[in-house]
């Protein structure tokens, strides 16, 4: 009998799109659902009753919440093909650091580029700024974090990249002089065929940007 997957998501989500890309990576078919974070299905409350987020993966009727505990999931259950982890516990283990870092350090200035104005702003930039950088200098002279290997830490990053664009026009500054190799490690990520097949055009993202803004910074 065939595996029933169905991932509840949301289409400009970073969060949504590890789980997409994961899924990808391994060739998984499965059923997306678009939620209305607005007005949530009784699934997704019913599926993630505690966090009551996306993404949630459903696998043959059980679900797996938090993006990249999902990510996690799919390269444990899916171990036959394209490992997203390294097979190294030490390296697994840096691997999930880096992660923790990711979401600990960017997801809040990433969050505030676009909520605040002036001086909040200016701080988020910074801060923002010094996380990429201190990443950037993890990654070194690798094509990507997990070597030459497109792995966790990358799909991880992968959510972040797909807002670039929106982040340096509502907050009026530009990353690749900044961090130019973390730049080209980007770029090289936003032309994997799982992630060209699990983006939206980024000016669809830039729209829902400007107006999220005029919601926060009336």
């Amino acid at each position: 009998m065939a595996d029933e997957v169905i991932l509840l998501d949301y289409w400009p989500s970073p969060f949504g799109i590890r789980a997409r890309i994961a899924l990808r990576e391994k060739g998984v078919e499965f059923e997306s659902r678009e939620e209305n974070l607005r007005d949530k299905s009784p699934l997704l409350l019913q599926m993630n009753p505690v966090h009551k987020k996306i993404p949630v993966l459903i696998h043959n009727g059980k679900p797996v919440c938090e993006s990249m505990n999902v990510v996690q999931y799919i390269d444990e259950v899916w171990s036959d093909r394209n490992p997203i982890l390294p097979s190294d516990p030490y390296q697994r283990a840096q691997a999930r650091f880096w992660v923790d870092f990711v979401d600990t350090k960017l997801f809040k200035p990433a969050d505030q580029l676009w909520q605040t104005k002036g001086e909040e702003q200016e701080t988020a930039k910074k801060e923002y700024i010094e996380a990429l950088k201190i990443l950037e200098s993890e990654l070194g002279d690798k094509p990507y974090f997990g070597g030459d290997t497109f792995g966790f830490v990358d799909i991880a990053m992968t959510g972040y990249y797909s807002w670039f664009e929106a982040s340096e026009k509502l907050g009026n500054f530009s990353i690749e002089p900044e961090c130019p190799i973390l730049m080209a490690s980007a770029k090289r990520c936003l032309q994997r065929e799982s992630v060209v097949k699990s983006l939206h055009d980024s000016e669809k993202i830039l729209e829902l940007a400007y107006k999220l803004r005029k919601i926060y910074c009336v």
